[in-house]
């Protein structure tokens, strides 16, 4: 029977269910009539563009180019995206295609590891809960630009303290007495004297700019350390729900509605990159600014740090988003066959150029606001909240009309969290789907709003005074080595368990026959080259492991403990479904493992017309239930 069903009177024709989804699942020219397809191949691309092109892109890839060599640094960058990241994006676009199914049902392929795939799931539902917080900082100083004067752009009373400054506050300094002698004395009485500093010899007070205290004091009204939750900022709140109801209102039909979306949450961003790129480089001291960006810091010995190139490979690694399951849900939507190849290439190098055109519209105005202060370029560079935050809001109030500017930046800030975070909600969804079919099909509306609502309300932690001490926790563990970890097991899993062979067999499926020479690099990286680099990746972000902090705050030993307890809950799925499905395979120890490491008998591709003889024989997932792990879907099935 149906969840809900209209009355026979009001029905006309052949019967038809209710439901609350206001979507078709598939229009009558798509392949997948029961999961349905993109609407076109443009709102697959800008989906997927939008889901690797991020905060990133624009806070810390600029960042470590400065800091490990300026434009040498593009040699590992360019490297690690050909070793590392490039093939595992083309693997999990393939996959998810190729089967039709999201991050969790994909493991068909190899039962023992579907562990893998939940983890993925959980991991990317914990950054979700985040990163909407992110977004919602956003909102916050999007609203905060509508004044004809930024609220940071000077230290007021109201907020700011005595080392609230906007220039450097000298506390003594070395001067030279009438009869030559060289003593250290008190500023104040440097300048009673008419005397003058020796160069080099001044001692500053530890300053804070307006826009550090008004990012601390006001928009967060940070506490002193998680141990003091404080209350709930309700401004924030608000915007952490308007950035929820945004994400709600473009998936609530799927990927009909958010494939719209993109074409504005996408592309705009390049065009404010683009202005903002312009504007900074008519300014002065922008070019200083470029050159330590990409020119003169140019340091070729750099290449010779092992840090740099763990470097390199970690930001393609996690820019790409790869082994976060977003990849497979977004490629499972496509048309069988789609070339999903020249989609991972244009993907790959749009999202690496859009990092090096960030870098210059970011390091021009970064060198007009060293030119400002009187102070080198190195002075003024950070990476993360402190770059979106504190830096560039503090430059962006020295422009002329710097309200537009401010508008213009935290925009796209908002745009670039905006379709990254529809492609991971819809990971979530996908799964869903493809664990109730049924429930989705009838109820996708409320499913997906009540997702929403349910993961607004786990974020409103990361809203109260000590909630930027949960943003930074749940990034320091759930955001590195754990999908390191998965991503190493989806490798191994793929190439060397299910068989790296065969999957090319199955992407030739889609793709057309390729030559023995188009797969010779192939198969190195995703048989040797891939999963190597990645597990020495993985090793050295152990070894180098640090406790959290937040600037100078040191985490409390319980803080560290549940963020240990997050990433355990996250990975333990991994053993606990092989174990699983080992006990529930048949035959003796050996027997059962093996069976667990043979795909099911629903695994291929999800219509008959695309099975050709390597898959005649598989049994049609759509008429024959197949849900791997034990559901309250299951028990629905039994009873109907």
């Amino acid at each position: 029977m149906g969840w809900l069903s209209l009355p026979a009177c009001l029905r006309c024709g052949q019967k038809e269910e209710f439901t609350l989804s206001t979507e078709k699942i598939a229009d009558k020219d798509e392949e997948n009539t029961e999961r349905g397809n993109w609407s076109n191949k443009t709102d697959y691309l800008l989906s997927m563009v939008g889901y690797a092109v991020g905060l990133g892109n624009v806070w810390r890839f600029p960042y470590l180019t400065y800091q490990n060599g300026g434009g040498a640094f593009l040699i590992p960058y360019t490297i690690m995206l050909a070793l590392a990241g490039l093939p595992l994006f083309f693997m999990e676009c393939s996959l998810g295609q190729f089967a039709s199914l999201g991050p969790i049902s994909i493991w068909r392929i190899l039962p023992l590891l579907q562990g893998v795939g939940i983890t993925m799931v959980l991991i990317s539902t914990f950054v979700t809960i985040y990163y909407n917080v992110i977004i919602s900082y956003s909102l916050y100083y999007l609203f905060a630009s509508f004044r004809s004067k930024l609220p940071w752009e000077e230290c007021d009373k109201e907020w700011s303290d005595a080392l609230c400054s906007k220039i450097p506050i000298v506390l003594a300094c070395n001067v030279t007495e009438d009869d030559g002698t060289v003593i250290h004395a008190n500023y104040s009485w440097v300048q009673s004297q008419n005397l003058t500093c020796l160069n080099e010899t001044s001692v500053f007070a530890n300053t804070q700019v307006p826009s550090e205290q008004y990012w601390n004091k006001v928009a967060l009204r940070r506490s002193s350390g998680l141990d003091e939750t404080g209350e709930i900022v309700w401004y924030l709140a608000l915007c952490l729900l308007l950035s929820w109801l945004i994400v709600g209102a473009a998936l609530f039909k799927g990927i009909k509605s958010s494939g719209k979306v993109v074409y504005f949450t996408a592309l705009f961003p390049y065009v404010i990159l683009l202005v903002l790129l312009v504007r900074g480089a008519t300014l002065e001291g922008a070019q200083e600014g470029i050159e330590y960006y990409i020119g003169r810091q140019s340091n070729f010995t750099k290449l010779m740090e092992a840090e740099v190139w763990k470097d390199a490979a970690t930001q393609i690694f996690f820019s790409l988003s790869v082994a976060w399951g977003g990849l497979v849900a977004l490629s499972s939507y496509n048309k069988f066959h789609n070339n999903c190849y020249s989609d991972a290439i244009f993907v790959c190098v749009t999202n690496c150029l859009t990092s090096v055109f960030a870098g210059f519209a970011i390091f021009s105005i970064l060198g007009h606001m060293a030119f400002m202060a009187d102070k080198k370029v190195s002075e003024v560079v950070d990476s993360g909240f402190d770059l979106a935050f504190v830096a560039y809001p503090e430059a962006l109030s020295k422009l002329p009309v710097a309200p537009l500017w401010s508008f213009l930046f935290f925009f796209m800030l908002l745009l670039l969290g905006l379709d990254s975070q529809f492609a991971t909600v819809e990971t979530v969804t996908t799964t869903i789907h493809d664990l109730y079919p049924q429930l989705m099909k009838k109820m996708r509306i409320p499913v997906t709003l009540g997702l929403c609502f349910l993961l607004f309300l786990l974020g409103l932690v990361c809203v109260t005074q000590a909630g930027i001490y949960w943003v930074n926790l749940v990034d320091h563990f759930c955001a590195g080595w754990g999908i390191l970890f998965a991503a190493v097991l989806e490798l191994v899993g793929i190439c060397w368990i299910y068989g790296g062979n065969r999957f090319i067999q199955d992407v030739e499926m889609m793709i057309g026959k390729k030559s023995f020479w188009f797969w010779l690099w192939w198969k190195s990286c995703w048989f040797v080259i891939t999963p190597f680099l990645l597990l020495a990746i993985l090793i050295w972000s152990l070894v180098t492991f640090t406790p959290p902090m937040y600037g100078s705050i040191q985490y409390p030993s319980w803080g560290s403990a549940v963020g240990w307890c997050m990433i355990i809950f996250c990975l333990i799925w991994i053993p606990i479904v092989a174990v699983y499905k080992i006990i529930k395979a048949k035959g003796s120890l050996w027997q059962r493992i093996i069976t667990c490491c043979k795909p099911t008998a629903t695994w291929g591709p999800a219509l008959a017309c695309h099975r050709g003889e390597r898959y005649s024989h598989m049994i049609d997932p759509v008429k024959e239930k197949d849900i791997e792990i034990p559901t309250v879907d299951a028990y629905i099935h039994r009873t109907e």
